[in-house]
């Protein structure tokens, strides 16, 4: 899966021109949640090597947890923290042969590095998402064009009426016991159309893989990706009279950033994100990205395989809790049911390599792990949108994602084929991709909770593939125009390799 519209492509959006770029129970009753440097050993051995970070997985419990953390000072790592209650150990070391050595230790079942770049080596410039402005003379003419009971902007939001929430807001905005946790480069809660609904108490930065609870730690730094505020917008943008409305107008937001300051998710990050939204109340996360430096991350390497099951058991820990995970599908245009797919930008903190992977043994996470919720997008044609990745028996639901104004038109006042939402500093601004679609969905299951308050996750998973409206295959599929097939859709009307079971309803989930 392709981050698509950040400067290396972290996120899961789309730039204007649409460009495509690399990446955007084991714990005993009554068990601390997380152990801390404190608990570790005083004595770390001293080794001179680039610093990376790890993760170990273990299995036995807090006991055995107690003891690898003394063989991973002996192996010269410092235990960054412990999630005693999933059996993950974030760590740091400049020992090279750090996670060749920790394997050994009694009780290991993994190990590996979440990145191929020193720690050190991480710059702070900026990331670029490529958006496009919302034009004044656009915003004048959406307020002109509102009618009674609309936010000014909500004449431009296409995507709002292709799924009927405006039609579910004429029930119920949603409800404020509902949280829904943004995974991602954080939230800037101060935007006027966010902070009415946003929870800062379920909020936290999760860069480190330890979670940082500073107020304001959540929202992104100055030159920093709006990713994650625009995916806030869409999800949960209050109806109050100012800007857009999102899905579920009424619910909480919680800005849960694990993204670094140039836009990589490595793993450390995403298994706090998981676990803090776990321990916090949030009933659905919406993840869209992948978790670097692997587009796919496969089993047979190693230090892969621990990364990949790090965030398998983190996902668990979060749906066993309570919560209902999404994620987007991607934006380079796969076919994530293919035999063979061709991975040319792993790893994206270094060198990248080209490889033929197996998709059934290597995995974009966290969208392809089970029991994640997986989106692909559509335009405002209910098409798949051109760059969507989709496959048979991989995507689940389909969600406004936006497209190229070219390729799909909105029908007026609309006037952008793109998804209007939220961005930094109090503004609005467009941006296209499957990040942009998983927030649907995850504002509909909102929704769902918000209507079923008692319901589990399997149910609210179960009512959102039931009540979606199906989308037969759109065959052929030449979506640019020029006479050339850009994919194959195989699969039946109630479920397909384009749209799953079908676009998302969220009338039917008020009703």
């Amino acid at each position: 899966m392709a981050h698509l519209g950040s400067r290396r492509g972290r996120a899961l959006a789309l730039p204007v021109g649409l460009a495509l770029t690399a990446s955007l129970g084991f714990l005993a009753p009554g068990a601390a949640s997380a152990a801390e440097l404190s608990d570790a050993p005083a004595t770390v051995a001293a080794f001179s090597g680039p610093k990376l970070s790890y993760v170990v997985n273990i299995e036995g419990g807090r006991w055995t947890a107690a003891s690898v953390r003394k063989a991973i000072a002996a192996a010269g790592g410092e235990v960054v923290i412990s999630y005693d209650q999933i059996g993950v150990i974030v760590v740091h070391s400049q020992n090279p042969e750090f996670a060749k050595t920790i394997r050994q230790a009694d009780g290991v079942v993994s190990a590996g590095s979440t990145r191929t770049a020193p720690l050190s080596a991480q710059s702070d410039d900026s990331v670029d998402e490529g958006a496009q402005a919302l034009t004044p003379a656009e915003a004048k003419a959406a307020a002109a064009a509102a009618a009674d009971g609309q936010d000014p902007l909500e004449p431009l939001q296409w995507d709002m009426p292709a799924i009927k929430a405006d039609k579910a807001h004429a029930k119920t905005l949603g409800s404020s016991k509902v949280t829904v946790g943004i995974i991602d480069t954080g939230v800037d809660d101060t935007h006027p159309d966010l902070a009415p609904n946003f929870d800062a108490a379920a909020s936290a930065n999760c860069v480190s893989g330890k979670p940082d609870t500073t107020p304001g730690s959540w929202r992104p730094m100055k030159g920093e990706s709006d990713h994650g505020t625009h995916v806030a917008g869409t999800i949960g943008a209050a109806k109050n009279g100012i800007g857009i409305t999102g899905v579920a107008p009424g619910v909480k937001l919680a800005g849960i950033k694990v993204s670094t300051p140039d836009g990589f998710f490595y793993t450390e990050a995403v298994v706090c994100g998981f676990v803090w939204a776990a321990e916090h109340g949030v009933d659905v996360t919406n993840n869209s990205y992948y978790t670097d430096p692997w587009m796919f991350a496969c089993k047979n390497d190693e230090d892969q395989k621990a990364l990949i099951e790090a965030v398998t058991r983190a996902t668990r820990y979060a749906e066993k809790k309570g919560t209902v995970n999404v994620a987007a599908a991607g934006n380079s245009k796969f076919d994530l049911a293919a035999d063979t797919i061709t991975d040319t930008t792993s790893p994206n903190d270094t060198t990248a390599v080209t490889r033929d992977v197996d998709p059934t043994e290597c995995f974009d996470y966290p969208s392809m792990l089970p029991g994640v919720v997986t989106v692909s997008a559509t335009g405002a044609k209910n098409l798949k949108s051109s760059y969507s990745n989709y496959g048979l028996g991989v995507i689940d639901v389909a969600a406004p994602g936006g497209d190229r104004t070219e390729y799909q038109t909105p029908d007026a006042p609309a006037v952008n084929g793109r998804i209007l939402s939220t961005t930094v500093d109090g503004g609005y601004n467009y941006k296209a991709g499957t990040s942009m679609a998983s927030p649907h969905a995850a504002g509909v299951l909102a929704l769902l909770k918000s209507t079923h308050p008692n319901a589990s996750p399997a149910a609210l998973k179960a009512l959102l593939y039931a009540q979606a409206d199906d989308l037969a295959c759109t065959n052929p599929y030449d979506i640019e125009g020029d006479g050339k097939i850009d994919a194959v859709c195989e699969g039946g009307k109630n479920k397909n390799g384009f749209y799953g079971a079908g676009l998302i309803d969220a009338l039917a989930a008020v009703k």
